[in-house]
């Protein structure tokens, strides 16, 4: 692990040489079929405290909590969170990148500025940055910022899983596993949910997104996009809705 460490921390060496504080982007949540996509912005401060940071996909729950909590000592951190809602009218592209800019701005509020390297491509952000194809594996700050995206949404998908128990989302975290998609067919999706992600919209009635309408528990754009996907999907003219 620490020969990876050194790679990693060379790599952001490289940007640091060029543009003094560095800060690393990364999200989590873009493939889920429920909840929100979660970004951390991280500036490290201490990096000698981060010997067994590695891209979050890679570790497993409980390493991912012990490193959490160990770059929570060692760095700055900053959360910027995409609602369903958000994911539906925008786009997950988009929505992806809202939420990347509010975690910068939250890290900017609290007195961190820096340049960016975020892990994607095409990303279109509103401060000064590069993109990192990969970049949870080549950077620290990057692959740092992996595990508090990832942690953090874990932890809003198990809270909501108290609130909508039938999906199993403790264990499966919104994302399309064999059970989730049992559950939405046998209960239908719920306003949690991505109506955008035809697994999601093919279950979702008419009658059901009319009556969350009508109730205030979605919004116009929402509802609207809801039911022209529905409606594409129904007529077979967008087979990936």
């Amino acid at each position: 692990m620490r020969s990876n460490y050194e790679a990693l921390y060379s790599f952001d060496s490289s940007f640091r040489n060029r543009y003094g504080r560095i800060i690393g982007v990364d999200e989590a949540g873009r493939g889920p079929l429920a909840g929100p996509v979660v970004s951390a912005a991280v500036f490290i401060e201490e990096p000698e405290l981060l010997l067994g940071v590695n891209d979050s996909k890679l570790l497993t729950p409980d390493s991912r909590e012990e490193l959490f909590y160990k770059i929570k000592k060692a760095a700055k951190i900053g959360v910027g969170i995409a609602t369903p809602e958000e994911i539906d009218v925008l786009n997950i592209f988009k929505a992806t990148q809202l939420s990347m800019n509010r975690a910068i701005r939250n890290l900017f509020e609290k007195g961190i500025e820096g340049f960016v390297i975020v892990d994607g491509k095409n990303l279109k952000l509103l401060f000064k940055n590069e993109n990192i194809v990969k970049g949870d594996s080549k950077s620290l700050s990057i692959a740092a910022a992996s595990v508090v995206a990832k942690f953090i949404r874990d932890k809003i998908m198990i809270g909501f899983s108290k609130v909508y128990s039938e999906y199993l989302f403790e264990k499966n975290k919104g994302y399309p596993t064999k059970e989730h998609i049992e559950s939405l067919e046998q209960y239908g999706p719920t306003p949690f949910h991505r109506f955008t992600y035809r697994p999601v919209i093919i279950n979702l009635k008419e009658e059901i997104l009319n009556s969350w309408y009508e109730s205030g528990i979605i919004g116009f754009e929402r509802y609207t996009v809801g039911l022209k996907k529905r409606w594409k999907l129904l007529k077979g003219s967008d087979e990936k809705v």
